[in-house]
């Protein structure tokens, strides 16, 4: 929602799509896959963001191997790994690069190739998540160090995942993935961990407030400025997106959560303070924010699959990007045999007798004969 913020705010946005840098944290993405997920997620960026109806001629992506494998970056990383120590390295990349017992050296590169990233593409301030800080800290210290200039960083809260602790690409059920029907949307939240009462680590009750919640009200802010307009026909109002509330919601209702009369009927939140602190009150049933949350994010992800299911172009390149298992063994050049052949004397290369010898070498060895007598 970050991104869109800054595009509705006029800001130039640089999305990079971080090839080299997927490859070098611990192989993550393997180099034969990178180029698709580029391409992919550009697709699915653009597409969300024009679901939203945010401008995006502001936003440019760009590829870090277009400029991450030229002659004065690989300079410039040479001259940063002249300066920086290991410890100020591992140190910086200990929340974002993956820590094994026995780090690759990759790892290491990591912090400092994403510092000169905001040399390269000439940015005045670099925004992450605040899992990133260690990075950003690093990138205030050492690119002046090579005569750069020092940039301004924007941090935003981590969401959890839907398990509870930190969302993992590895893991599916951790989050919600922009192309899931409402099948394995539904499947995902009703198995997320939402305990009653507990708002820490509470991956569906944050998302709510980190996604839902904003776009809501930007919806409703879109309603308000096209009705006061006076010049936007009603049908093009009433086609506009709604936000996340029941039919009757009051006014400034931002989300809402639908139940029965006999369980004490919908409920109506004009922020998300107010509804963090009704389900820490328990007020609010975790099985009643699920079904409320689940049918909002299918609504919101409806226009991104239907533009999914109609380009055939992007469809081949998710099946390239994230091939099944199967068809990635199948895409698996078989090794051929090769020949070693064996050490001198087995084998093929064992020395065989004369054939002369053929006899001697099938007759058993003679006993020795007994000693001669002594002469009487």
């Amino acid at each position: 929602m970050k991104i869109s913020d800054f595009l509705r705010a006029g800001v130039e946005v640089t999305i990079l799509l971080a090839d080299v840098h997927a490859f070098l944290d611990n192989l993550k993405a393997p180099l034969n896959l990178v180029e698709f997920r580029t391409k992919y997620y550009e697709y699915l960026i653009r597409t969300v963001l024009e679901s939203l109806d945010i401008p995006t001629d502001k936003l440019t992506f760009v590829t870090g191997s277009s400029y991450q494998l030229t002659r004065d970056y690989n300079l410039d990383a040479y001259r940063l790994a002249a300066t920086v120590t290991e410890h100020d390295a591992k140190k910086a990349g200990a929340e974002v690069v993956k820590q094994v017992e026995s780090p690759l050296l990759s790892g290491l590169l990591y912090p400092g190739l994403q510092a000169l990233d905001e040399e390269y593409l000439d940015v005045d301030f670099q925004f992450g998540g605040v899992d990133q800080r260690k990075i950003f800290t690093f990138a205030e210290l050492y690119l002046p160090r090579l005569g750069y200039t020092k940039r301004a960083h924007l941090m935003n809260p981590m969401v959890p995942g839907l398990g509870g602790g930190k969302m993992s690409a590895s893991d599916p059920n951790s989050k919600i993935d922009l192309l899931d029907t409402p099948e394995v949307v539904k499947k995902k939240i009703k198995s997320a961990f939402c305990e009653e009462g507990n708002i820490e680590e509470n991956g569906v009750l944050s998302f709510v407030g980190a996604v839902l919640i904003p776009i809501s009200e930007l919806r409703k802010e879109r309603i308000l400025a096209a009705t006061a307009s006076q010049t936007v026909p009603q049908d093009q109002i009433d086609r506009l997106a709604k936000p996340f509330v029941v039919e009757g919601a009051p006014d400034g209702a931002v989300f809402s959560i639908g139940r029965d009369e006999k369980w004490g009927g919908p409920s109506h939140y004009t922020s998300f303070k107010a509804l963090q602190d009704e389900f820490a009150e328990k007020k609010v049933h975790p099985g009643d924010l699920k079904n409320a949350v689940t049918k909002a994010i299918s609504e919101l992800l409806r226009p991104v699959r239907e533009k999914y299911e109609v380009n055939p172009e992007w469809k081949d390149i998710e099946a390239k990007a994230y091939p099944s298992p199967k068809d990635e063994k199948a895409g698996k050049k078989k090794k051929e045999k090769v020949y070693h052949p064996p050490p001198p004397g087995k084998g093929r290369n064992a020395v065989k007798p004369p054939a002369g010898d053929a006899a001697a070498e099938a007759a058993p060895p003679a006993a020795d004969a007994p000693a001669p007598a002594p002469p009487s």
